[in-house]
């Protein structure tokens, strides 16, 4: 039994820890075979159930089931080498995040495509693991410009004798007008307070948030 070795790269470039079971689907008999690796993936153990094209399109998530089903039937008319991720809801109803790696086998004498083989590999825990990476930089990127705006703020307040609140409303009164995002007005009125040291700099490079004010 073999499968393409990039796409076997490609799957297991999500992550360590990945479980990798075989399979072969008999065209002619609609028979299934899985390794012990494959029930598992499903949620079971080896020989708890007859695996079946019902019960494997039962099993994937009904988002990517017609998917799925597209592909396998592609698959058995050309015979190419396929791949496909997607999601299946395993028989414990834990979501599991799979990539299907196969190709058709064709027999010698006619050239028909008589089977599928290939691997299933359970990638669940690598996209956890890239979630969850993308969750902590998006966490340290919103706290590396929240940072500079409550300095900001401080300065602000300080500078015009407002709560921290208004002092907020003038950087976005500011920002606005100026078509400056709050965090590089931020920045500005820190490096304004940093090296100039004058709080009516601070002052005068704020907008009024009355723009009312600025009139005689």
């Amino acid at each position: 039994m073999s499968a393409e070795p990039l796409e076997i790269e490609r799957a297991l470039t999500l992550g360590a820890n990945h479980t990798i079971g075989h399979y072969r689907y008999d065209l002619a008999t609609g028979e299934w075979w899985w390794s012990d690796e494959v029930y598992r993936i499903h949620g079971f153990e080896p020989g708890d159930v007859v695996p079946t094209t019902a019960l494997i399109l039962a099993h994937k998530h009904p988002e990517d089931r017609s998917r799925v089903s597209r592909i396998l039937a592609h698959a058995a008319t050309t015979g190419e080498p396929f791949s496909s991720v997607h999601r299946i809801m395993d028989a414990k109803g834990q979501e599991r995040t799979l990539t299907v790696i196969g190709r058709g086998r064709r027999d010698p004498g006619t050239h028909r495509v008589t089977e599928l083989v290939g691997y299933f590999v359970d990638v669940t825990a690598g996209f956890s693991r890239q979630a969850n990476e993308a969750a902590d930089t998006s966490i340290k990127a919103s706290a590396a410009t929240r940072a500079p705006i409550e300095q900001a703020k401080g300065i602000v307040a300080i500078a015009l004798g407002v709560d921290p609140e208004a002092a907020f409303e003038h950087m976005r009164v500011t920002s606005n007008v100026t078509n400056v995002a709050v965090r590089d007005v931020a920045r500005q009125i820190i490096e304004i307070a940093s090296t100039q040291g004058s709080l009516q700099d601070v002052r005068t490079y704020l907008v009024p948030s009355d723009p009312a004010a600025t009139t005689p």
